[in-house]
């Protein structure tokens, strides 16, 4: 009798750890349903915004006052060099035809004037081609040096913004970028190009 009592205790008991382990996971399974369907609600109510956003980098740069500023800058520069550069050309261009028709219509007095002209001609074709390369690295330097200027400046302004936006994440939608789609609501571009706007003081002569 008592070991039919101790059998029927054990039976009892193994079911009730069954009857509770399912209990549990019927709860669990439960909870982590109505989660997923809290979310999916949650990220399909077109009036939560969650505390993410992203800036389109070609309409910032379009508009914000400080990178017009520094493109017309870098345009002037390379305007400055294409002139100096044609300048030079031409000036090269004109003694090679001269050298020329001097040499068909044989108006130098020797041989040696002539090899002397062409010496000449050659050594400007070089110092040509050398200030344009020189020119050249300057440009692109000068250009790298306003990429960086331009982006520490921003990176600089962006936590000034966000002080009191809160946003957790902003991305930029760069070919760079991992956005490959997102809603327009998290699209904060023209906050951030009145923010950068409101903030930059152009230096006179600009």
């Amino acid at each position: 009798m008592k070991n039919s009592s101790f059998y029927i205790a054990g039976g009892v008991l193994t079911v009730a750890i069954i009857v509770l382990y399912i209990l549990l996971f019927t709860y669990k399974s439960s909870v982590k349903g109505n989660a997923e369907r809290n979310l999916s609600s949650l990220l399909s109510d077109s009036s939560v915004t969650l505390p993410i956003g992203y800036v389109n980098v070609d309409s910032l740069l379009m508009n914000y006052n400080f990178a017009k500023d520094l493109n017309e800058s870098l345009l002037r520069k390379q305007e400055s060099t294409r002139a100096t550069l044609n300048q030079k050309e031409g000036q090269v261009r004109s003694a090679a035809a001269d050298f020329e028709r001097r040499l068909r219509n044989n108006a130098f007095l020797s041989e040696e004037k002539a090899q002397q002209e062409q010496t000449r001609i050659l050594q400007m074709d070089q110092e040509y081609q050398q200030l344009a390369e020189r020119l050249t690295q300057e440009f692109m330097l000068e250009q790298e040096k306003m990429n960086i200027q331009m982006e520490d400046t921003i990176k600089a302004r962006m936590k000034e913004f966000n002080l009191d936006k809160n946003y957790e994440i902003i991305f930029s939608n760069r070919t760079t970028s991992t956005i490959l789609f997102a809603d327009k609501k998290y699209d904060i571009t023209r906050d951030v190009i009145d923010f950068l706007n409101g903030k930059y003081a152009p230096v006179s002569g600009n």
